[in-house]
């Protein structure tokens, strides 16, 4: 416990000392923009038609007193706390969030939708926005931005603005391996080939409209995941290999794209934030982050639930949420979180701080 504890500290400490260098650094990033999935989606699934929310108990319980928002956490999500490092808002709304307006999207707002991926068959599983979607809203955005605060301010807030992309996990997890169509198109390593096409296509867009600095997320360990686990019978229960060594896989295409674009885009600025390695290392020395459960999560039986199997009235889902890796049997705490940016800041985005 006594490790535990020093590692928490040391934590909040590190957080601390980037808002520092933040703040002393006089905000060379005005905005923070965000595209992707459930891993960053503040709300904006709640405004359509979707099966795929969280805008309910016990979700959000820990966000500001406990407000359900959408997040699929039980309170904040990493761009919530890559936000706050780099001096901004200490949580990015969403942007059909009705309740906030242009002026509050000026600093940071995010497009995601939580079910989707980069593949547009991957959106169709659960009715959730694709990803083309979310840069229609973008450019929506743009134009608003330039409405209120007109050309020259908004357009350095495009140009100067860190936009971050988390996606991809659902491609496989929720299309490839479990619904027919891509799998019978595509063997894996063609699958793989055709999202990177996608994700290339996708940031040259955001830079044809602005964009200079761009971090381009990879998957995390994804066999890890309680709902992966839990199926996991015949493996002891334990991370499914064939699904992390996926990941990696894949997470080593992204920044090999990331280099090209580099080169190829003048004025490109962007980096690879990859989630896989601490994720890896929180799962496997828990201890030493200060959790005590990692095979299953805090809602629920903690074995598969997520969304609106992960209710209120569960009498299973734990009391202490800090004390988990997993919120939900596919989504990290609000600790795990915390954790996850703030090794992200120090790797990929400190160089934008």
């Amino acid at each position: 416990m006594a490790m535990a504890s020093m590692t928490n500290i040391l934590c909040l400490f590190s957080i601390r000392l980037l808002l520092s260098f933040a703040s002393v650094g006089g905000g060379k990033v005005p905005a923070i923009i965000v595209f992707g999935d459930s891993s960053v989606d503040a709300g904006n699934n709640n405004y359509i038609p979707t099966i795929a929310r969280s805008n309910f108990e016990p979700y959000g319980r820990d966000f500001n007193g406990g407000h359900p928002t959408g997040r699929f956490c039980n309170g904040k999500i990493a761009t919530d706390f890559i936000s706050q490092a780099f001096g901004l808002k200490g949580a990015i709304p969403a942007y059909l969030d009705p309740t906030y307006s242009i002026s509050d999207f000026a600093t940071g707002v995010t497009f995601a939708s939580a079910g989707t991926g980069y593949d547009n068959a991957t959106s169709n599983v659960l009715s959730v926005m694709p990803l083309w979607k979310e840069l229609e809203y973008y450019k929506d955005y743009q134009t608003k931005l330039r409405a209120s605060l007109g050309d020259g301010r908004a357009n350095d807030i495009i140009k100067d603005a860190l936009y971050m992309i988390s996606i991809g996990t659902n491609d496989f997890l929720e299309n490839y391996y479990a619904v027919p169509g891509r799998s019978t198109q595509y063997n894996i390593k063609e699958y793989e080939n055709f999202l990177i096409g996608i994700a290339g296509n996708f940031t040259k867009a955001l830079y044809d409209l602005g964009a200079r600095k761009i971090s381009l997320g990879g998957l995390p360990p994804m066999g890890c995941m309680p709902l992966e686990r839990t199926g996991n019978l015949m493996g002891g229960s334990e991370c499914v290999d064939s699904y992390n060594n996926l990941a990696a896989e894949f997470n080593s295409k992204l920044n090999d794209l990331v280099i090209k674009q580099n080169k190829d885009l003048n004025g490109m600025d962007m980096v690879f934030s990859d989630p896989y390695g601490i994720m890896l290392d929180i799962v496997q020395k828990p201890a030493f982050y200060g959790f005590e459960v990692t095979g299953v999560a805090c809602c629920a039986t903690g074995m598969f639930e997520m969304g609106y199997a992960c209710s209120r009235t569960n009498p299973f889902t734990c009391s202490d949420a800090s004390k988990y890796v997993f919120w939900d049997s596919f989504h990290p705490t609000e600790k795990t979180n915390s954790i996850v940016a703030n090794h992200v800041v120090q790797n990929s985005l400190a160089k934008f701080l």
